[in-house]
């Protein structure tokens, strides 16, 4: 382990609100060894923005780390020419002109089939009859996996968002996750032969044009599941919660006032559903008079960077109005999220305003409980509106 000072923690209470943990170490021991999760926490917004860029020190590449052993070895995992090679493979799917032109109005013909068939229902559970099926459903034309059903897509990146999140080394945990790696290797195996008889834009297509080996093209796919399916998903309900319950932004939101895409920065930084990127010290090195020694693991805590007091006032509180500039929800440096522009056009360009117009009286009919700490988002979300 590092030098540094070391900070005890309750790990239900940490999944449940690691807020008030994560503002205590950032007074106290801003770069802390948490016992519980087995690594060094860095939780202040600068050395993260700092440090996460130094990747001959704080690597990506962790052939022993949980994410590599379950899902094989993505390009998060992958460092320098690896990693660049892979990202510029799949950059003819998640550029922000494909985004632009071809993803939205796919998106928005997914968006409005949920809306048209939920807008007389008067209620729902917007977690898992919207925000999850919108999610999935962009999910599944971005990956190409499109005889996927929704439900599956979120289940098989809820079990490997668990797996990757399972240091206590839960068995159960571990095998979901198995299964449902496997249930995306047999879609993809389904769908490899029509990608190369018909290509399109998806990323099985591009990774196959590109000549990537199959093993990485597996890894990549599943990559962007972890992440395309649970982080959008819970941005889409999180925010619609933040604005349900800050009525005057949603009012100022709905006016013009303010930009969905405002609502959406705000809500990045302020629960952040991209909790922390994991990373192993590649050589030794001594950071604020802490030394690290090579195999060590570190957290770079997004979520506690988007709560620094030294760069947000009042930061517990969510607020549309205030700059985010300086929060880093999305990674800094050269593993910035390859996916950003995609989630910002789902979420803030199409899902929220959409629901928002379609949905009149949109409210909140009971509590919503949030739990996670590596990932987070609301568990379930009653609403009803008029109809």
């Amino acid at each position: 382990m590092s030098t540094a000072p070391v900070t005890e923690i309750d790990l239900k209470s940490f999944a449940v609100d690691p807020y008030p943990d994560l503002a205590r170490m950032r007074a106290s021991a801003p770069i802390t060894f948490v016992p519980q999760l087995g690594a060094t926490l860095f939780t202040r917004r600068d050395d993260i923005h700092t440090h996460e860029k130094r990747i001959e020190v704080f690597s990506s590449h962790q052939p022993d780390g949980l994410m590599t052993k379950l899902m094989g070895e993505n390009m998060m995992r992958k460092d320098g020419a690896a990693h660049l090679a892979e990202r510029r493979a799949l950059f003819p799917t998640l550029s922000p002109r494909t985004v632009a032109e071809h993803w939205r109005p796919i998106f928005e013909a997914r968006m409005q089939g949920l809306l048209d068939d939920l807008r007389p229902r008067g209620a729902c559970d917007f977690v898992r009859d919207f925000a999850m099926p919108a999610s999935a459903e962009a999910l599944k034309a971005i990956t190409g996996l499109t005889e996927m059903t929704a439900a599956e897509m979120d289940a098989v990146s809820q079990a490997m968002i668990d797996g990757c999140a399972n240091y206590a080394g839960d068995a159960q945990i571990e095998a979901r996750c198995h299964e449902a790696t496997a249930l995306i290797d047999a879609h993809i195996g389904r769908m490899t032969q029509s990608a190369r008889a018909h290509p399109g834009r998806d990323a099985l297509s591009v990774q196959l044009a590109a000549g990537l080996p199959m093993a990485s093209l597996r890894a990549n796919i599943k990559l962007i599941i972890s992440g395309g399916q649970n982080e959008p998903r819970d941005a889409i309900a999180g925010t619609a919660f933040a604005l349900l319950t800050h009525s005057a932004q949603l009012t100022d939101v709905l006016r013009g006032g303010r930009a969905w895409t405002d609502a959406f920065a705000e809500y990045a930084r302020w629960m952040s559903p991209i909790g922390m990127s994991p990373r192993q010290i590649a050589k030794s090195d001594e950071v604020n008079g802490i030394r690290f020694e090579p195999g060590e693991r570190v957290f770079f805590m997004f979520g506690s960077a988007g709560r620094d007091e030294a760069h947000f006032d009042w930061p517990d509180r969510f607020d549309i109005t205030r700059d985010t500039q300086a929060a880093i929800s999305f990674g800094a440096g050269p593993h910035f999220c390859a996916g950003a522009a995609a989630a910002r056009c789902l979420v803030a360009e199409v899902a929220l305003p959409m629901a928002f117009a379609a949905l009149p009286g949109l409210r909140l009919t009971d509590d919503v409980p949030f739990a996670g700490w590596a990932f987070r988002g609301p568990l379930h979300m009653p609403v009803a509106w008029d109809i």
